[in-house]
This record gives structure tokens, sequence and C-alpha cells, in this order.
């Protein structure tokens, strides 16, 4: 506890540090200025290119910003991006740039003055601006001038630097996992490879994108973190030192990192962005990020005071915060302003079906689990609303329709109907396969920690109908590469979206995404579920798209590969003085127009 104390000693000096930047001293007055939130998994990373889980993505999200984000109905429109058009035939997609949208300051951007209105093609008078790009840009024009941006080490973003970010993207040499929301997509050679033509830079302020085939969920893939712009001279100043060495063009920009113990970010004064009322974004002059592993240490943080908010109720805090309807204990009732919406997260069990890599025990269960009576016995003996009543609190719907999560608008329990609790149903269907008492049939599901004590639930679900299922717990790096590689045969799970779009959580069944390359998991294999794929992602007509996802997702629950569990829920608590926080089904965490009262 003494270290840990030490810790909070580090983090609210260097807090207290920013806040005081406007004012000139730190008061108590200044904490409101100061956004300070938790993340227990392990930050690796401040380069967007690495941003594959949570802790990397919300940590970059508040130093970048990309062509497209999603808006309050997680729908992607434009941000760097001023406007965009796609062609007739889908496969060119053109993006405007804003101007005077400037990277954060770095020695290695320095420009005069003449440099950057030589490289914008702009004219040096307010007033040819103002006739040629409106007043807004004008108005923007003076603030930069006013305040010296160009006398200090920062460039505006052009479309080069997006052609750059994107290309660095599928760089062997970068090593990033995003390359794969352009590999396959984007026009190609004869070998395969991108086209070196794929990501053009018509001018400084245009860029067009060319596709091999229509993708309709590609605007929505460009929301991703992934595909942030970087500026190419501080990638090539720091190297792979640019994790720690993070320039982005968002509302805050990089300050001290001591890894394992704090991050700080202070406010971005050059902005792109204002609020409806003209006032520039950000609000807050500093963000404070603690490291704090252990989820009960971190929840008595935050009841301290010193977190502005918490995403997610762990098994440690759930019972204690939360009564068994999914409502507030009345003790807490008050103390902290809580949200919950639903989360573009489904937790499943996992079936193997290719027998290539799966030995011993696993192959002799792998036999039994390519019999699809016995996927779908295991999941009509499942009574998953007492799941999620006794496990969760009500924090989570039960997974009685097809994979794709309640979250989007493919969604339809009455068009894709899934499994209920029928422990009769799945007694017959074990006993048509040739199991029974006499013949038992014994599986291992493997999974880890965290939903050890699921699998126990399940088990005893499972003993019901004669099915003996033992839990085996593994490390999470070691359940990962068993499952990427083929070696579990039935297996936990759970896939969350990297974009709001069906097509993400139906490509885990598309036959060439077979893992580990790709994120078919279980080796489901069907060409008539592979056409309706390749029909949905070309289909432009919503309504006829969402069709298609429906038809695809009905094929699955029919075929059970996979058994849902639940659709997750995401609880969110902050503290009750935050405002203009707010809680997405991506789980989001954007503290651009956040302040404290």
């Amino acid at each position: 506890m003494r270290r840990f104390w030490g810790l909070w000693a580090v983090f609210w000096v260097g807090a207290g540090a920013l806040a005081g930047c406007r004012s000139g001293g730190a008061s108590a007055a200044d904490e409101r200025r100061v956004f300070r939130y938790n993340q227990p998994e392990a930050l690796t990373s401040l380069d967007p290119a690495f941003a594959r889980n949570q802790a990397n993505s919300w940590a970059v999200a508040q130093l970048y910003n990309g062509l497209m984000e999603l808006d309050s109905t997680l729908t992607p429109v434009p941000a760097l991006a001023r406007h965009y058009a796609v062609s007739a035939d889908g496969l060119t997609y053109t993006f405007v740039l804003r101007p005077f949208v400037m990277f954060h300051e770095d020695e290695q951007l320095f420009l005069s003055k003449e440099d950057v209105t030589a490289n914008a093609g702009l004219d040096i008078t307010a007033a040819r601006i103002t006739r040629e790009q409106g007043a807004e840009a004008a108005r923007k024009w003076w603030i930069i001038q006013s305040q010296g941006v160009y006398a200090s080490a920062t460039r505006p973003v052009t479309a080069a630097d997006f052609v750059y970010s994107f290309q660095r993207l599928l760089d062997a040499k970068t090593a990033s996992p995003g390359g794969w929301i352009f590999r396959g997509k984007v026009l190609e050679k004869a070998d395969g490879a991108p086209s070196d033509t794929c990501f053009v830079a018509v001018n400084d302020s245009t860029l067009r994108i060319h596709l091999k085939a229509p993708f309709i969920p590609f605007l929505g893939i460009l929301t991703m973190p992934y595909a942030y712009v970087v500026p190419h001279e501080a990638v090539a100043k720091y190297g792979k030192d640019f994790r720690e060495h993070p320039v982005g063009t968002g509302p805050f920009q990089f300050r001290l990192w001591d890894e394992g113990n704090v991050l700080l970010y202070k406010r971005n004064p050059h902005y792109w962005r204002s609020d409806a009322r003209g006032r520039q974004l950000p609000y807050l002059d500093a963000v404070a990020i603690s490291f704090i592993a252990d989820r009960k240490t971190e929840f008595l943080t935050f009841m301290q005071g010193k977190l502005d908010f918490l995403s997610g109720i762990r098994e440690g805090s759930r019972d204690l915060v939360m009564n068994r309807d999914g409502t507030v204990r009345a003790d807490f009732r008050g103390q902290f302003a809580v949200q919950k919406v639903p989360y573009l997260n489904t937790e499943y069990l996992g079936i193997q079906l290719d027998s290539t890599h799966l030995t011993g025990e696993q192959a002799v269960q792998g036999r039994a689990l390519r019999d699809v009576r016995v996927r779908q016995a295991l999941a009509w003996a499942l009574n998953k609303p007492e799941l999620t009543a006794y496990m969760l609190n009500h924090v989570g719907q039960p997974g009685t329709s097809g994979f794709v999560p309640a979250a989007l608008p493919s969604f339809s329990q009455a068009l894709v109907p899934g499994y209920t609790y029928q422990p009769a149903k799945a007694r017959a269907l074990l006993r048509a396969a040739g199991w029974g008492p006499r013949h038992p049939l014994r599986l291992r599901l493997s999974t880890v920690a965290e939903r050890k004590e699921i699998g126990e639930y399940l088990q005893k679900q499972w003993a019901n109908v004669g099915v003996q299922v033992q839990v085996d717990i593994n490390q999470s790096a070691a359940q990962q590469e068993l499952v990427d590689n083929g070696r579990a045969a039935f297996f936990a799970k759970s896939w969350l979206g990297d974009y709001p779009d069906a097509e993400n959580y139906l490509a885990l069944f598309y036959s060439p995404n077979f893992s580990p390359a790709g994120p078919d998991k279980t080796h489901f294999q069907s060409p008539a579920y592979d056409r309706l794929y390749d029909q949905a992602i070309r289909t432009q007509d919503a309504a006829r798209r969402t069709a298609l996802y429906q038809q695809m997702d009905r094929l699955v629950v029919a075929e059970a590969p996979v058994i849902p569990l639940y659709y997750d829920e995401l609880i969110r608590l902050s503290q009750n003085n935050v405002r203009g926080l707010k809680a997405n089904p991506m789980n989001q965490l954007l503290l651009e127009s956040v302040w404290k009262k």
C-alpha cells in the first residue's frame, strides 16, 4: 500500500501541474480541469497502429483523429474529412479535408508561416480566404496567426499524411495488427499485395481510396483508431519509440508516461473543433490516467472521489453496487451517476469444426461436436435468462437470438429465433446422436479465470441433460493461442465489435477468414453462407442488406458452430459533477466535450 499511495502522489502532482497551466498555479478548483480515469489492463502503445485493445484505443482516442468518426447513432460521419463522396460503383471514395487542422507541437514538425501557406496553397490575406473558403476558415486563420502556431513546431495535416498513415499500416516493417482493415479490400496488384495507387493524394486537401470490390461497411472501418492520421516526420525520428512520443491532431497532447504508474495529457490549444456555441474544445486542461490493476482497489479509489468514472462492474464489486434485478443498491443511490447501454459484445461458446489441429482427447471431443445434433443439444440445455439474472445481475440480454448483438439494426429475435431453455429437446437430440446414460457425452470447456463462475454454472446445466463437462482454466494468452490455432474443441470466447456493422460479427463464419489469420475461430464453412456474405457486403440498399444479414444469422443458428450466451450491456459509473460524458455501444471514451462542475 505504501507504493500505491506513493504513485498517487506522483499522479496528483503531475495532474495539478497541468491543471495550473491556465491560472499560473494549482488550486482545489483546478481539479475540475482534470479528468481522471483508471486503466486496469496493460497499456502497450500510444501509436494508433497498435490500438488493438480497449486500453490502447482509449488512450489514442484523446490524441488523434481520423477521416471519419461515429455519431451518437453509431453512424459514420466526417471528422478530419470535411465531406466525402462514394462513386456509383462503390469502388472509389473521395475525401476533402478540413482546412487548418494542425498536428500537435513537436520539434520534428517545425515550419515557418511561409512554408505552411505555400504548402496549403493559401493566399496569406484573410480577405481572399474569406471569399474562397468562408468566414469560418478566415476565423480559424486569424486564431492560428494570433497564437503563433507557425512559429512553433507544428504543421497542417494534408492528404499525403493519410496516404502515409494507411500505407504504414500495410507495411510489414511496421508489424501493425491493424493492416487487416485495408488488406483484401483496397485495390491490389496481381500478386495480391495492395496496389501503390490504392491511396492517392490528389492534392493537399483531397484524398482518394480505391477498393478492389464494393465493401459497404468501409466508412465504419475508417472510424477505427487504426485509421488515425500520424505525421511521417515524427515516426521517422522516433521509430519504434513513437509508441511513447505520440504526435496527433486530437483534443489533448502527450505530456508524460511513467509506464504502469501514470499517463498525463495536456490540452491541445490548437485543436480544430469548437462546440455549437463557437467555444474551442476541449473544455478540460488535462487528462490523468492511473494503472490500478486490482479491481477492488480501483472501485475503492472511485468511491473516494479520486477517479471520475469507471467502465464496467466486475464480479468483485457487482453485488456490492447492484441488486439482483440490476438496479443500484439503496446505500449507493445518489452517490454517483449510472449509465447502462447495450454493448457491442457477444459472449459465446465456440466449437471447433476442423479436426486438423485437434489431438488426443480434444480430437475425440471434436468428433462428437461435429454432429450438429450435439451442438444444438448443448444450446437447448442452457437457461440463459437465469444466467443473466443470477450470474450477471441482469447486466446483459440473454443470447436467445443469433450471433449479432442486440445493439445492431439487424438484431431481431422474431426474425432470427435462437435457442431457448428446452432440456427435453436437448435430451432427445443427444439420444438421437447416440449419447445417453449408458454412453455419456464427456467434454472439456476451455476458458479463462474471469469466466470460471459462468463455466461452472454451464457445467451444472449440461449435467441436467446427461452431459459431463470439465471446465479447464487457462491464462488469457494460452487460451487465445489454443483457440486461434484450432487446438481447443470447445471454448468460451467473446467478440467485441471493431466497428458497428453486423458484417463484423458475421465475418466470423466466412470461410476465407479461417483463423489464425482471420476471425473464423470455429472454421465454419458453408458455400451457401459465403455466397450470402459476398452479396451482403456489396448491397447498397440498407433494408436488403439487413435482410441478408438476418438470413446469414439464421444459418449460423441452425448449424450452431457457436452458442451465444448473452449480448453484453455496458455499465458506467461517473462522479456527479461530470458532464458531457456519453456512453455508446462501442464503449468509446471521448473526452473533448467533457467538463466538471
